[in-house]
């Protein structure tokens, strides 16, 4: 039978998770609760006293401490260990959850730890506003809860009903996929791709395709990034294809579509075949164009669209984000290959181009080179735009090298 885990602070919402629990098994799921109220005494599948030892804490010293901040990082903690273990038995197929902002943080955190791929259903007070925080790279599904949750009335009951149902077929659909034979399946590839560096990204995509993987492309807006690191992370990808590395220059200036500062870093420590480049690395990303701070006023912009604005890195900029990339790739436990476009960088760092700066790219170019000097990095450098016919098939077929040789 399909299995629904619910976690949920039982202390301040068992009516609710009661509720819950008879309407996923009312739709043909059975219900696993996990409790993750510090201060409950709830009757659950998963106690409280269970999740904390699983987040290394104990329970008497939490509630003694009587720190909330404290308390819900190790709950959260414990959950994510609890969800894995119960999919790691294949006692969990889906996952549900309610809750306001503290119980929705535990909650997603849980969710955020299990593999792509699993359904996961948040119903959260928060649902309305900004969600990152909650999805993070994962597959956090949200739905607005309309009203707190505060007991069943006639509208959550429909809202949280709607919920359960959604949970149940979900989960009825997970546990379809796990019994069915497996059929013949590709490896995956994942590649990062902007709108400045489409023509490089749907080439290689296509010569990948002809030899057999599977690509998965990522957008290179900060979520994509970490995205493309997560499953990197969790080993599900047989190569990378890094043409896009432009979320890196929005971390170091503070653009809007940073991926963090640990991006260009999953693949390397799970030893993934890397073939990587500059794609658009001469560009931070801003909202509109009013929205840009008043310290860049005298860059070089250009308004991609109503709501984004491009300004052009700096040499300084572009010193820096050679050294990071070097440096990242340089502690890579898998064979790496850095392809330098010497023509340009993205669709607008070209001759005639807006973006077109020699000095800055060189400095990039020049930088990475010195990073990597002395580290099994291979750097090519390549006599063509980043765009130009046979780049991005000259990388794919580079990566594909790459696997063979290390499969």
């Amino acid at each position: 039978m399909a299995t629904v885990v619910l976690i949920g602070t039982m202390d301040t919402k068992g009516e609710e998770y009661a509720w819950l629990a008879d309407r996923v098994r009312a739709h043909g799921a059975d219900a696993v609760t996990v409790d993750v109220g510090a201060f409950s005494h709830a009757d659950a599948d998963v106690g409280a006293a269970e999740v904390a030892i699983a987040g290394g804490a104990d329970l008497s010293a939490l509630r003694e401490a009587n720190d909330r901040g404290a308390a819900m990082e190790a709950m959260a903690s414990g959950a994510a260990a609890v969800v894995l273990a119960l999919h790691a038995e294949d006692r969990l197929d889906a996952v549900l959850a309610v809750g306001g902002s503290g119980g929705s943080s535990v909650a997603a955190r849980a969710m955020r730890a299990l593999p792509v791929g699993v359904p996961k259903l948040l119903v959260s007070t928060m649902a309305a506003g900004d969600v990152s925080p909650y999805v993070g790279e994962s597959d956090v599904t949200l739905m607005y809860s309309v009203v707190d949750v505060a007991g069943i009335n006639s509208v959550s009951e429909q809202v949280f009903g709607n919920a359960a149902a959604a949970a149940a077929a979900m989960a009825a659909e997970q546990e379809n996929r796990r019994g069915a034979p497996a059929g013949e399946s590709r490896p995956l590839v994942g590649l990062s791709m902007f709108g400045l560096t489409t023509p490089a990204v749907d080439e290689a995509r296509a010569e990948l395709v002809r030899l057999g993987y599977e690509p998965l492309v990522f957008h290179a807006t900060g979520a994509g990034g970490r995205a493309l690191e997560k499953l990197a992370g969790d080993g599900r990808l047989a190569g990378v294809l890094d043409l896009t590395t432009t979320e890196l220059a929005d971390d170091l200036v503070g653009g809007v579509l940073s991926a963090g500062p640990h991006r260009l870093e999953a693949a390397g420590e799970r030893g993934i075949p890397q073939v990587v480049s500059t794609g658009a690395v001469d560009m931070v990303n801003f909202g509109p164009r009013e929205t840009v701070p008043a310290g860049f006023g005298d860059r070089t912009f250009v308004v991609h669209n109503p709501t984004v604005t491009l300004m052009r890195t700096t040499p300084e900029e572009n010193a820096e984000l050679g050294r990071r990339i070097g440096t990242k790739l340089s502690g890579a436990r898998g064979p790496v290959t850095v392809l330098l476009p010497l023509r340009g960088v993205s669709g607008i760092d070209k001759d005639g181009g807006p973006f077109r700066d020699t000095a800055a790219d060189d400095a990039l170019f020049s930088s990475l080179r010195g990073a990597a000097d002395g580290s099994p990095v291979e750097v090519v450098e390549v006599d063509a735009h980043i765009n130009d016919p046979g780049f991005g098939r000259d990388a794919a077929q580079r990566l594909h090298r790459m696997i063979a040789a290390t499969g």
